[in-house]
């Protein structure tokens, strides 16, 4: 509930000089835009993940149509690794943002304006290099190259 959290906002920024209110005013612009920015990165990441997770189960039958064959089972065995590699990666994406959804709630309770800003863009920026991280974790976990 941000109106429990922000009630002596008001208070704290009329108390505020000039200079500190034109630093937040900039520090807040800066981070706005590169919040902006990295949400797009995020939701570019998350949808492409789970395309690329639609799009190799959907192509299941051709190499899994190899593994009775003792010759071509290496290729539905490495299919299946990449598979798995996928089903890992997209729970890998659901502990990441359960993760930063408990790291953000514990920000609202700092009183100071300027480092909850900085500390939100901070895990923010955290989570962006998770989730680019989750397809090489996943595919090293299950030697899936």
């Amino acid at each position: 509930d941000i109106t429990a959290v922000v009630t002596d906002l008001e208070n704290r920024l009329s108390d505020m000089d000039i200079g500190g209110l034109l630093g937040l005013w900039f520090q807040s612009l800066f981070v706005g835009l590169t919040m902006n920015i990295l949400s797009i990165c995020i939701m570019l990441v998350v949808y492409g993940r789970l395309i690329e997770i639609y799009l190799v189960t959907s192509l299941g039958p051709i190499p899994l149509a190899t593994i009775g064959n003792s010759e071509w089972r290496g290729m539905g065995q490495g299919y299946l690794k990449s598979l798995f590699a996928l089903g890992f990666q997209a729970f890998l994406i659901m502990v990441v943002t359960g993760i930063y959804a408990v790291l953000i709630q514990n920000i609202a309770l700092d009183g100071d304006v300027s480092g909850a800003i900085w500390g939100c863009m901070g895990y923010t920026v955290l989570l962006c290099f998770c989730l680019f991280k989750t397809g090489s974790i996943a595919k090293a976990v299950f030697a899936a190259h």
